[in-house]
């Protein structure tokens, strides 16, 4: 078990690893798994809040999840502004959420409508003011740093996979604010990196139905 246990945490330690410093270049690959994961986890926090019970913790909410998920994997992989619009989406998301959560207040209708609401208002303006490439840049190293923060925790500490996909953010700075600073120069060391290779790289936008 725990050589098991050793060899997921390398491959998600490696995998924050290559969203932090690749995940511009590698974006159009990495669009149908990220609609996915963001679908699934929406689809079953959305289901929380309407019918109640914990995450996950019903079979409705494993099927929202996965119809959800599948649905905008879909949309990912057909259509490049689809899948700019759901990372930026997942980003808004997934911020206000954390930061409501961190200052006190209980996942809920409020919390969610608030994160829903946060989540199109950063997709409208990364799409009106076609700033897709730096969009990516930052929420691919803010990700990627998010992957292997939470991994060393649910490895080495005392939190369980099901904690950090909730709550992440309050989550882990209740542990200790030391990881906050991690998760800034690590992050911040993604995006210049991210920004110095890819000065004259260009990722290729589709729309498969029109191909």
């Amino acid at each position: 078990m725990a050589f098991e246990l050793f060899c997921m945490t390398l491959i998600a330690l490696l995998f924050g690893l290559i969203l932090v410093f690749g995940g511009y270049r590698l974006f159009v690959v990495l669009l149908p798994i990220w609609g996915f994961f963001f679908g699934f986890g929406l689809g079953a926090q959305t289901v929380e809040v309407i019918f109640g019970g914990g995450f996950l913790a019903t079979v409705t909410s494993w099927v929202a999840g996965f119809f959800i998920g599948a649905l905008f994997a879909v949309l990912s992989y057909l259509f490049y502004l689809a899948g700019v619009a759901l990372l930026a989406g997942s980003a808004g998301y997934g911020l206000a959420v954390g930061i409501l959560t961190w200052i006190g207040l209980d996942f809920g209708f409020i919390v969610w409508l608030i994160g829903i609401a946060a989540g199109v208002l950063l997709a409208f303006v990364v799409l009106r003011f076609n700033i897709q490439k730096y969009a990516i840049i930052v929420i691919t190293a803010l990700a990627g740093t998010s992957a292997i923060i939470f991994t060393l925790l649910a490895a080495f500490g005392n939190l369980s996979i099901g904690e950090l996909l909730v709550l992440p953010v309050a989550r882990t700075l209740s542990n200790s604010p030391w990881w906050l600073l991690f998760f800034l120069v690590v992050a911040a060391g993604g995006i210049y990196v991210q920004l110095r290779d890819t000065r004259t790289f260009e990722a290729e936008t589709y729309n498969r139905l029109a191909e």
